[in-house]
């Protein structure tokens, strides 16, 4: 009996011993592992991270270097929407700094909306409407796109470029056929006192598209003179616009009268209240030059007269802003 306890004590013992020294063993182990995070290479950094600094030591500036895990850069750097489009080639501005504008027989203004105010009375027969047609046609092909622009026709009644016009057999009245509707003039004698009589008509701005300018350059070439010459009512209805002109360019060959004068005046001083400049144009008729000279020196426009070889001589200049 005392053999076999002690046999059994024996064996015991060494079970205890064998199921401590792997755990002993293992701690000692665990324990190094922990300096591993120390050597592994550090994740890419984030935009918002400090970069990591490399230097060379045969450069004495330290260059950053950022690790980015993208197949293969953008190219769409500035085209988010805090930033425009991009870095491109510019664009394109507006008014003098962009260069927006327009030519009549040399006079050059700057400006987004432009109302041509253009005489097709009888009287502008030969070369006179020859020139007319040659510079019109030039200046309105030529406008920007970002310009918006009307062409106002006049003689005795005045029309949108692209109206027909009937004048009635005793030239006392005729009728405006615009778009779908019919508008009534009225003369009071002779051929300088014309005006509506009932609704007026209110041009609308048109955008300087390939379309447009199309119409416009057909309506140039194709509208017949018509008799009569009144200068009132024309530039009424360009300054009644909305919103008003920039600038208008208004172009005659006679006189409006013994009432020139007064009517410059009183349409230079409408303008003027609106904030319109009126660049005027004498075609080879310097018996209006007083009256031209008014109307532009009101506004702060320029005028010119033009001969019948189409050489522009200014006669007033421009006021300066």
């Amino acid at each position: 009996m005392a053999f076999i306890l002690i046999a059994t004590v024996t064996k015991s013992t060494p079970e205890i011993i064998t199921f401590q020294a792997p755990s002993s063993t293992n701690e000692v182990v665990d324990r190094p592992e922990i300096t591993n995070q120390v050597e592994r290479k550090p994740s890419s950094p984030s935009s918002s991270m400090a970069s990591v600094i490399v230097s060379n030591a045969a450069s004495p500036v330290s260059v950053p270097k950022v690790d980015v895990d993208t197949p293969e850069p953008s190219l769409d750097f500035g085209d988010g929407d805090d930033f425009g489009a991009g870095w491109g080639s510019g664009g394109s501005g507006t008014g003098a700094a962009g260069g927006s504008g327009a030519t009549f027989f040399e006079q050059s203004v700057k400006a987004e909306k432009i109302c041509f105010v253009i005489d097709y009375s009888q009287s502008m027969t030969g070369r006179r409407i020859q020139l007319l047609k040659e510079e019109l046609k030039k200046s309105v092909e030529n406008l920007p796109e970002s310009v918006q622009y009307q062409l106002i026709f006049f003689a005795g009644p005045a029309w949108v470029a692209g109206d027909r016009v009937e004048m009635a057999k005793d030239r006392k009245s005729a009728v405006v056929l615009h778009q779908d509707s019919e508008l009534d003039w009225k003369s009071s004698g002779g051929a300088h006192n014309w005006d509506t009589r009932g609704r007026k008509m209110r041009p609308q701005w048109k955008p300087a598209t390939k379309d447009n300018i199309q119409r416009s350059l057909s309506a140039i070439q194709s509208t017949p003179l018509v008799w009569g010459t009144a200068w009132e009512a024309p530039i009424e209805m360009a300054l009644d616009m909305n919103p008003a002109p920039d600038v208008v360019f208004f172009m005659t060959d006679g006189s409006a009268g013994p009432d020139s004068e007064k009517i410059a005046k009183r349409m230079g001083h409408r303008a003027k209240r609106r904030g319109v400049v009126v660049n005027t144009i004498a075609l080879m008729e310097p018996q209006v030059k007083g009256a031209m000279a008014t109307l532009a020196q009101e506004t702060g426009g320029a005028f010119s007269l033009v001969d019948q070889n189409g050489k522009s001589t200014v006669i007033v200049k421009p006021k300066e802003k």
